[in-house]
């Protein structure tokens, strides 16, 4: 089961020299080569093969050896970054994004790109008419999730043992749940987005939140790895033992019902988390309306992008008084409460159909997002996977990274598909 092992593992075999960096990395082109889900969609064989060979013969950072993956949104010099666009399909980057730097610079190989939803335009699936579909490894019938759908299906297929991908409206973690991996969208501004961009030369964002790029991996521990290479610190996790945890908790809501299946699966997690000394307080944030939050979000997706055609719409004064509103409910509720948690999404992977789009699926995202707190979407079990968010307070990416991890002892945790 080596191709489902998590990066620190590996990173740990490569240094006692238990695993060579070269064969790992010919093994899982053949992986990537033999592999029906269509996740890994461009490679660079030669530079990957011969930094492997490299990096046997050297030690260096805390990656060091460990081939990986990137959503095909990010800038990687010599190859092509198409966004799913046919436009696109033939510009080549001369230099790396910021975040491809840091990661080879903490010693990962970066193997190749994962597919994305047609310019990251969707939440639900991934698919473009560059490299087609990418499905689901669970079930091929089923959608991954979008737009990093490639990013989350390569982990849980084993074709990468780390990815980096983006989450405007859930597009890192709503594929992690659909997937059962994990995914972290950090605090807006953590991790730099220079060179995740359409083909050009960089240019800084107009806005950038509440956009923001962040790792998916098989264990929370590698998101915190892959983070710490990739971001500004942030301050360390408030706890360490899970029993020390106070938990906010909403599993359901009338603005967006959960399904029966996720309803259970997430009721069993929290009463496990329970069991384990974790205390529990149900119910939102005082002055937080998850209806209003999600409509308000809405009209700062909206905002960002119009900040790049360089337009304002109506009423964003207004919008922004809410969003700082909310900030400083969320901030209070912080004080006395670790991490808060609820549904990624609504639902279990769906079949594909392009005639939806399932809009409801960013109801629960946007409880995160709007405020600009960080989230990890870590999975909770389930006959398909189902998707457990965990809230932190804002620059406590770590809070939330750790009780994901913790909670995996007692919960949930990343389980390979059958093959």
């Amino acid at each position: 089961m080596t191709f489902f092992r998590t990066a620190t593992e590996v990173a740990a075999d490569l240094r006692r020299g238990v695993l060579s960096a070269r064969e790992l990395t010919e093994q899982l082109f053949a992986r990537i080569d033999a592999s029906e889900v269509n996740a890994v969609v461009a490679t660079r064989r030669d530079f990957a093969l011969e930094a492997a060979s490299k990096a046997d013969m050297t030690t260096g950072g805390p990656l060091h050896g460990v081939p990986m993956t990137v959503k095909d949104a990010f800038a990687v010099a010599g190859m092509a970054t198409t966004w799913g666009e046919p436009a696109f399909a033939t510009s080549v980057a001369d230099e790396d994004a910021t975040v491809v730097e840091r990661l080879e610079g903490a010693g990962a190989i970066v193997v190749g790109k994962s597919n994305v939803h047609h310019m990251l335009a969707d939440f639900g699936r991934t698919e473009n008419p560059v490299y087609g579909r990418t499905v689901n490894p669970r079930d091929p019938e089923l959608t991954p999730g979008g737009s990093s759908g490639g990013a989350a299906a390569a982990l849980a297929a084993g074709l990468s043992f780390l990815e980096y991908g983006s989450d405007l409206a859930g597009s890192i973690r709503i594929p992690a749940a659909y997937c059962g991996v994990y995914g972290l969208k950090p605090t807006p501004g953590t991790v730099p987005l220079r060179g995740f961009q359409p083909p050009g030369p960089f240019a800084d964002p107009v806005r950038e939140f509440p956009s923001a790029v962040g790792p998916l991996a098989r264990s929370a521990a590698d998101l915190r790895l892959a983070l710490s290479v990739t971001g500004e610190p942030g301050a360390r996790s408030r706890r360490s033992r899970l029993a020390d945890f106070r938990v906010g908790v909403v599993l359901d809501d009338p603005g967006c019902p959960v399904t029966d299946e996720v309803g259970q699966v997430l009721s069993d997690a929290v009463d496990a988390l329970a069991r384990a000394g974790v205390r529990v307080v149900e119910g939102w944030p005082d002055d937080v309306d998850p209806v209003v939050q999600a409509e308000a979000f809405g009209f700062q997706v909206e905002l960002f992008f119009a900040a790049q055609e360089g337009r304002e719409p109506d009423g964003v004064a207004e919008q922004e008084r809410l969003r700082a509103t909310l900030g400083v409910a969320w901030g209070r509720y912080f004080a006395d409460v670790d991490v808060f948690l609820c549904p990624t999404v609504f639902t279990t992977a769906f079949p594909h159909d392009d005639r939806h789009r399932y809009d409801d699926q960013v109801f629960w995202v946007a409880q995160a997002s709007l405020p600009g707190l960080p989230a990890v979407s870590a999975p909770a079990g389930g006959a398909l996977p189902v998707g457990l968010q965990v809230v932190g307070p804002a620059h406590e990416d770590d809070t939330a990274i750790t009780f994901a991890e913790l909670a995996a002892d007692v919960v949930g945790g990343f389980v390979p598909p059958a093959e």
